[in-house]
């Protein structure tokens, strides 16, 4: 039987866009038949539906509609009648639908980006990792353009702590000790370009981790707190 911290990671997973094409299909499959398991995808989706608002809005190509029109045209002949004409309507309505229904649920599991199918790959790659305490507890998303090394952070469920402040690290073998990104109190989407030092192979290996420091932040520029969340990156898909 599976337990409810691996239920809350494949639901994790699955929203994330972080399973392979064959492990998607079977999770989609399980979901069917394990309330449970769609519950938590459900809940995983609503915690992550504010980052929709960082997907740039993205049209399809201009003659996508003409194209479909004239597939559909060419299964029926003006002779068939008007019934064949109303079918032909239906299908067209049906296919309309399913393509507003379908951009609203990509739009709203950010990682997933299904805008890879309506244009060209882009040059630039980001990277997102999920900084949490353990599979049940996600506390902030971390996002990284590796090309400009720009970074968002966004608080998904986490609370304030009275009297301390949450600080975003960096941590690798080469950079030696942990260098602060800053504190993350403000319960909202940060953009901070502070990954500009950083090599690119650095940034994509390094783990990210926050400790609980006093309010404003580390007094000595190292991390004085325990660290409360941590995760490394991967490739958003």
């Amino acid at each position: 039987m599976t337990d409810d911290n691996d239920i809350d990671a494949i639901a994790g997973e699955y929203v994330l866009g972080t399973l392979d094409a064959g492990e998607r299909a079977s999770v989609a499959a399980r979901r069917l038949r394990e309330p449970a398991l769609d519950a938590a995808i459900q809940e995983w989706e609503r915690r992550l539906a504010p980052l929709a608002e960082l997907v740039p809005a993205v049209a399809p190509p201009g003659d996508a509609l003409a194209k479909i029109e004239a597939r559909i045209d060419g299964k029926g002949t003006p002779s068939a009648g008007s019934a064949t004409i109303v079918d032909l309507r239906r299908r067209l309505n049906l296919w309309r639908t399913t393509a507003i229904a379908a951009s609203a649920i990509a739009a709203s599991l950010i990682l997933a980006l299904g805008v890879r199918d309506f244009q060209p790959k882009p040059k630039q790659q980001n990277l997102v990792a999920v900084l949490q305490k353990d599979a049940a507890s996600p506390a902030f998303l971390v996002t990284v353009n590796i090309e400009d090394r720009t970074m968002i952070v966004q608080p998904v469920a986490t609370k304030p702590e009275p009297g301390k402040s949450y600080e975003l690290w960096i941590v690798q073998d080469s950079l030696g000790a942990p260098k602060s990104l800053g504190v993350i109190d403000e319960p909202k989407t940060i953009t901070r370009p502070t990954l500009a030092a950083y090599k690119p192979d650095v940034i994509e290996s390094a783990t990210f981790a926050v400790s609980l420091e006093p309010e404003g932040g580390s007094p000595t520029g190292l991390p004085t707190g325990p660290v409360v969340f941590s995760g490394k990156l991967i490739p958003a898909r």
